[in-house]
């Protein structure tokens, strides 16, 4: 399966699930589709089969609001049947509505609350460098997530101690909880922070499957080296109209007849 064919399945999944569980973060799900989809495709170094591979590499979920993107993805790659993703949000589901590692293959770390996923990124490049290990970590990061502290102090950790195997992909839709990140709290020049930190930064369209292949694929290295942040540039709804660029999809599921329309336009 290609990186485009996983991202439009991803889509049609998640459009599913939160409308059936009446879940929320449609939109975030959404935006991050492609990023996951060109990770898991094209990217990572990963077996479905064995999913606690010692040389794997690491993603950690860290806007784990957006859970139905990765559950869909995680299914779709074969680490569990794509049969149970319709029990997301539901009663008694180990597919809850932020992200959950337990009894979930392919799910290092349980996220939701905001920050955490970093510092934890940030301790797994740590570990794989003390134990000379090459595999590497991701930690995908909403935008409006960076106004959290906790993001800054792993990311300051990660510049000093120079952890190559350390990939931050920020989900720049530009749009949070309430409003866009201008209006809550702006965060630009956020290229120029990251770098302030030691980081390489990479700036892309972030539903460019090629230049996120590019961006991704780093050195694999136990070596030191700067940490790379990907600065992703997409659109909260991506690929349903109704849904792109408006806050409302980040707490609203889709009704009956929504969904027929959106999964029409996302091709399902």
């Amino acid at each position: 399966m290609t990186s485009a064919d996983l991202a439009r399945a991803v889509r049609a999944h998640v459009l599913r699930m939160t409308s059936s569980g009446r879940s929320s973060h449609v939109g975030s799900a959404l935006s991050c589709a492609d990023l996951l989809a060109v990770l898991y495709a094209d990217v990572l170094q990963a077996d479905p089969e064995h999913p606690d591979w010692p040389d794997r590499d690491r993603v950690i979920m860290s806007k784990g609001h957006a859970g139905a993107a990765l559950y869909a993805v995680l299914a779709e790659r074969g680490f569990f049947d794509t049969a149970v993703l319709h029990r997301h949000y539901q009663n008694g589901s180990y597919l809850s509505g932020h992200v959950s590692h337990v009894g979930i293959p392919g799910v290092e770390f349980s996220t939701g609350s905001l920050g955490h996923g970093l510092p934890v990124g940030a301790g797994l490049a740590w570990r794989a460098r003390q134990t000379g290990r090459s595999w590497r970590t991701y930690v995908l990061l909403g935008d409006g997530e960076c106004d959290e502290g906790s993001v800054w102090e792993a990311a300051m950790f990660a510049g000093h101690h120079e952890l190559a195997s350390l990939v931050a992909i920020v989900d720049y839709n530009r749009m949070q909880s309430l409003g866009t990140t201008d209006e809550t709290l702006t965060l630009e020049p956020f290229a120029a922070k990251w770098r302030a930190f030691g980081w390489d930064v990479a700036e892309v369209d972030g539903h460019d499957h090629a230049a996120l292949v590019t961006a991704l694929r780093v050195p694999r290295t136990a070596e030191p080296g700067r940490p790379r942040c990907v600065l992703a540039h997409t659109v909260k709804g991506k690929g349903v109209s109704f849904m792109e660029n408006r806050v409302l999809w980040h707490y609203r599921h889709a009704s009956a007849e929504e969904l027929e329309r959106a999964l029409a336009e996302v091709g399902a």
